[in-house]
């Protein structure tokens, strides 16, 4: 099929695009960051929007850059291959460039981009589970007004829905500095490059022989990235040895509110990788933490 029709415009500048966004009736417009997702939904007319606001040629959406506190700045349109080479990713952010390597095939990882992928919402995406693991930032503009910036996890509300408004741009993710944080993530899907039917993004960090802070996250068994709050209590004060990760891994499967069922895998199946995946990210995660020697000291 072929899309219905609409009106495009490509945006040379943050400030373009907002205008745009604040011009046409923004609630039947469309920004097309890597178009992976939209253009499918266009092609079978799933999505009519009157008016495609095109963001990829915005230069400054497409930066890498550290901050001067240790952390990263990211642009919305860095594409998923660009977090896999970034050597700054790799060093600042591992988990982000892990997460990008499960994402679809090589020409969707070419295409498609970071904003793209968290402004879609989809629950099973893997960039959105590894922002909120990383207790990143995102930072949204709008036309008039101050930009501002919230916590990763309060970008998602549900399925393919964000707490973006109509005429909102996001425009960078901010990861803080991860020193001293070691991470794991997993993931199973039917075939490689397929959505993942559970996986699961951990940051743990450690002090004294102990976890002193954990992140864990689900994703693809919930209306978004579950931030899994009652297992990472069960971490805090405790050395992350074989059998605390089997119990944790087992009460973040128990606390998950009905992951769904749907043709690839029943509620029950998904809560069993969950307890494995959890407890196979926890192995990694201290596995790092000890070759870093991030286990015995404070960083």
């Amino acid at each position: 099929m072929k899309p219905a029709r609409f009106r495009y415009r490509r945006a040379h500048s943050i400030a373009e695009a907002l205008e745009w966004l604040a011009d046409d009736d923004a609630r039947e417009t469309k920004v097309l960051a890597g178009g992976q997702s939209l253009v499918p939904l266009l092609n079978m007319r799933l999505a009519r929007p009157a008016a495609l606001v095109d963001i990829t040629r915005i230069r400054e959406l497409r930066t890498i850059t550290p901050d001067d506190r240790g952390g990263l700045l990211l642009g919305a349109s860095v594409r998923h291959s660009e977090l896999i080479a970034s050597p700054l990713v790799a060093e600042r952010a591992p988990l982000l460039a892990e997460a990008a390597r499960h994402i679809g095939h090589r020409a969707i990882r070419n295409m498609g981009t970071l904003g793209g992928s968290l402004a879609h919402a989809d629950p099973a995406a893997e960039l959105s589970a590894a922002i909120v693991a990383l207790g990143a930032e995102i930072v949204i503009a709008g036309w008039g007004v101050a930009s501002r910036s919230i916590p990763a996890e309060a970008l998602f509300v549900g399925p393919f829905l964000t707490s973006l408004q109509s005429a909102d741009l996001l425009c960078e993710v901010r990861v803080p500095d991860q020193r001293g944080w070691a991470w794991g993530f997993a993931e199973v899907a039917r075939r490689p490059g397929d959505f993942a039917i559970a996986g699961v993004a951990a940051a743990v960090r450690q002090h004294g022989g102990v976890c002193a802070a954990a992140r864990l996250v689900a994703f693809g068994v919930g209306d978004g990235p579950v931030r899994m709050i009652w297992a990472e209590r069960m971490l805090i004060g405790q050395p992350i040895d074989a059998d605390i990760a089997r119990r944790v891994g087992e009460a973040a499967a128990a606390g998950l509110s009905a992951p769904p069922t749907d043709v690839h895998a029943s509620s029950a199946y998904r809560q069993h990788l969950v307890a494995i995946l959890t407890e196979q990210v926890l192995r990694e995660a201290n596995g790092r933490a000890a070759e870093n020697g991030f286990a015995e000291h404070d960083q």
